[in-house]
């Protein structure tokens, strides 16, 4: 296609909603002149089926819940009068909290304020704060934040260690968990418990819980007199959280505009409800990412941002997109393969990285390009002639790479905001959760469940499980034994690659009562249980 039939493509097809700050450009994506038009009827489905749900219809059977984050940002819309008093109440209750802690009013038992956050959380509940302090934070921020996202000792050791003991007791420790009872986040939880007596510092006055009503981290909360608890609902999903308590109070308490944040999503939502396909920019997004699997074979989702604040953007979507869409089963129950894998980097770094794959690789992909057009600089610095500046080169090589992929037929999408701020951050979230939830009605399946997830927790339980068999045989058994001997004597000879990998890893780790006495083959090495 020549410049000029594209220019024309362009004018046709953008998507501009200057209120927003927002336009999506699709027209490097290949779609017929009659597309719009043929997916008609399912588009009128999914405008239906988002009606239903944001009415608040029954969205997980597996759970029996509604899904309600587009509640969060427009309480008149939740079911119930309820519902929508206790949204309102805890914003008003978050940016209270955190202005007591910003004045000192609310202050540690041994420091006259909170200078740091300490955040603990998995998944969604990590992600979207991450995120958001990625966007939005710069060095004169309220509150300094930290991020245990794992259960790995060396990641909660290096964090601990950054914060130091007087770190620690300046520090707001944020425990999120709806149950309380999500593995990742309890073990994060007792390691800076056990960091705050070893230092002899109490850490209820220092605690807070974002969880649910009587879950478990609750009634921990409760009977250790923690500073404060906030609630998460069960109508809110950990990948649709950001705009509920788990987002709003660490960006709070970091001093963002969370008026603005919520503004930016309510404004948003707005106009994704639409019921004109080609200028609502969800449906818009939802169908190009339909057409990107056209001819049967599954496209994964490249995202290129070209601003260093949005560098975890791609990390943030591939939980969004890929937890709501990788499906095994369609809405009947029919065995189907759905799903879009998402993986990026930022712009221009990508153009060191990858971008000779992806130009002249195997062509199993498009990309979304996200271009900011304030480069946010007080003043221009310029790099060259007098008058071109790192920004001029940032589009340049944006622009650059979106010509060299599309001249060798790559496919892809630009989607440009104005600037980036809590709003434009705000607008960001809701157009893409919206875009999954029309995705996953087009292609007839449930966004709102993650019965793969749950497996893998099941799966892991299992292990820790064999893994208190094991100790238990060896103590009683107090010899050195090989792997296939251990696993047949507790009847597991199916497990012992897994016995294997466990009694690897407690024999390298001191203080675990597991010795290893080599062989000349890893499978010959013999343990046994030691005082």
């Amino acid at each position: 296609m020549d410049a000029c039939a594209l220019w024309e493509r362009y004018k046709t097809y953008l998507v501009d909603h200057p209120s927003l700050g927002l336009r999506l450009d699709i027209s490097r994506m290949k779609f017929g002149p009659h597309f719009f038009e043929e997916m008609a009827a399912p588009v009128e489905r999914a405008f239906d089926a988002m009606a239903q749900l944001e009415k608040g219809a029954v969205a997980n059977p597996d759970e029996d819940r509604q899904v309600g984050h587009y509640w969060l940002r427009t309480p008149s819309l939740a079911p119930t009068p309820e519902i929508a008093t206790q949204i309102e109440h805890t914003v008003a209750r978050i940016e209270t909290f955190a202005q007591a802690v910003h004045s000192g009013k609310i202050r540690p038992p041994g420091a006259d304020r909170f200078t740091d956050i300490l955040h603990v959380g998995i998944g969604g509940s990590a992600l979207g704060p991450q995120l958001a302090q990625g966007a939005l934070g710069k060095s004169t921020d309220a509150m300094r934040i930290h991020f245990l996202d794992n259960t790995d000792p060396d990641g909660i050791e290096r964090v601990l260690s950054t914060l130091g003991a007087e770190g620690l007791s300046r520090t707001l420790v944020l425990v999120v968990s709806k149950s309380g009872g999500t593995k990742e986040t309890r073990n994060g939880m007792l390691e800076v418990q056990a960091a705050f007596r070893k230092l002899g510092l109490a850490f209820g006055p220092q605690a807070v819980a974002i969880t649910a009503e009587g879950s478990a981290l609750s009634k921990v909360a409760t009977q250790e007199n923690w500073l404060e608890q906030f609630p998460m609902w069960s109508w809110v999903g950990g990948r649709t959280s950001q705009t509920s308590a788990v987002g709003l109070l660490p960006a709070a308490l970091q001093g963002f505009d969370i008026k603005a944040f919520l503004a930016g999503a309510r404004d948003c939502d707005e106009i994704t409800r639409l019921r004109d396909a080609r200028r609502n920019p969800a449906m818009v997004l939802a169908l190009m990412w339909l057409y990107s699997r056209s001819a049967g074979v599954a496209k994964d989702m490249v995202v290129l941002p070209y601003k260093d604040r949005l560098e975890l953007f791609s990390r943030y979507l591939q939980q969004l997109i890929m937890e709501s869409l990788g499906k095994s089963r369609d809405l009947s129950g029919n065995v189907i393969q759905q799903g879009i894998s998402v993986y990026g980097n930022k712009g221009s770094t990508d153009q060191h990285a990858y971008v000779q794959q992806l130009r002249e690789g195997i062509h199993n992909f498009f990309v979304t390009f996200i271009d900011v057009v304030h480069d946010a600089q007080a003043a221009p610095t310029f790099v060259e002639d007098g008058q071109i500046t790192s920004g001029d080169y940032l589009l340049g090589f944006m622009l650059g790479t979106r010509r060299a992929l599309y001249d060798n037929d790559r496919e892809s999408m630009t989607l440009t905001i104005d600037r980036m701020n809590p709003r434009a951050l705000g607008v960001l979230i809701a157009l893409f959760e919206r875009a999954v939830g029309y995705y996953a009605t087009l292609v007839g399946i449930n966004a709102y469940h993650q019965p793969g997830v749950e497996a893998g927790k099941v799966a892991a339980n299992e292990v820790i499980s064999l893994q208190k068999q094991v100790m238990q045989s060896m103590r009683s058994s107090k010899q050195a034994a090989t792997v296939e001997a251990i696993a047949t004597s507790i009847g597991r000879p199916d497990q012992a690659e897994t016995i294997f990998k466990i009694l690897e890893h407690l024999s390298a780790n001191p203080g675990r009562g597991i010795k290893k006495h080599p062989a000349e083959t890893p499978f010959n090495a013999r343990f046994e249980a030691v005082d």
